[in-house]
């Protein structure tokens, strides 16, 4: 059975670590999350885009979820991540996902709670998790394109009157990531983020967080995130891998090919899990 987002985050939250996020659009991916999970005896989300489920179909992504969480013994949430369409969202929840994320950081403030409001009156009855965001990640992730000028870092105080007036069970922030790969190291607002932390009670999320340094990872766990997305890195392993293995084979298996893939995204996700503390937390 698939796992509620609010328990394994309330859970790292309580035990002072991050439950790795990671976005998957087909089996290989899935199996590479999961199967290291499983290894590793850490929960796990596992988290599709609006994009992924255009391109995989949703009764696909929720079958494949559905036999990843019967085949492991780990916690496994099912989240939609940056959801804007309601429709969408409405059809995820009554699907099967564990966890959605309405995101209205594009909006303002007074309309980002509307519809986030509405959101959790739909999910809760289902005991589906809610995920919102307040500020904005410049970059690219799937469709969601963002520029320098309309990023803007979350505001303590707002975050403290949006999960009052929301009741979400995760809040996303901005504290200076971004989606997409980085041309620079990226340097992060702990300041900002100690603020929110101090302001609010509900557990907070870190996008973006592919090719951040580890020290800053670390550093925003202790400092209160509990959950931490993960794309792009396994996209990164997985293309490289793939090069890898044309440029030296003429094989024409897509298991041969996809082989090298699958194991170059494991260790991604074993180095991210033990990154973030999980490892052994697995309780179900």
């Amino acid at each position: 059975m698939l796992t509620p987002l609010k328990d394994l985050v309330q859970a790292a939250q309580a035990g002072h670590y991050a439950v790795g996020a990671f976005n998957f659009s087909n089996l290989e991916i899935l199996k590479s999350i999961t199967e290291t999970a499983q290894r590793l005896s850490s929960p796990v989300i596992i988290q599709t885009s609006q994009s992924a489920i255009k391109y995989a179909g949703l009764g696909f992504i929720v079958a494949m979820a559905r036999a990843a969480a019967e085949e492991t013994d780990v916690p496994i949430a099912l989240h939609l991540d940056h959801g804007t369409d309601l429709d969408l969202i409405k059809e995820c929840i009554a699907r099967g996902y564990s966890s959605v994320m309405i995101d209205g950081s594009h909006l303002p403030l007074e309309e980002n709670i509307r519809i986030t409001r509405e959101v959790v009156a739909l999910a809760h009855p289902s005991g589906v998790s809610v995920e919102a965001e307040l500020g904005r990640l410049v970059g690219v992730e799937d469709e969601i394109s963002v520029d320098e000028r309309e990023a803007s870092f979350t505001d303590p105080d707002e975050a403290r009157r949006f999960v009052e007036a929301t009741g979400v069970d995760a809040l996303a922030v901005a504290i200076g990531t971004a989606h997409g790969q980085y041309k620079g190291e990226p340097k992060l607002d702990f300041d900002r983020l100690k603020q929110i932390a101090g302001a609010v009670e509900t557990p907070l999320v870190l996008h973006g967080a592919s090719g951040v340094p580890a020290e800053s990872v670390s550093k925003a766990i202790k400092l209160g995130i509990c959950k931490v997305n993960i794309d792009t890195d396994l996209r990164l392993a997985f293309h490289g891998a793939v090069k890898s293995f044309l440029e030296s084979s003429d094989s024409y298996d897509p298991r041969k090919l996809l082989a090298p893939a699958m194991e170059a995204m494991s260790e991604v996700v074993a180095t991210k899990i033990n990154l973030f503390g999980s490892a052994g937390k697995a309780v179900r």
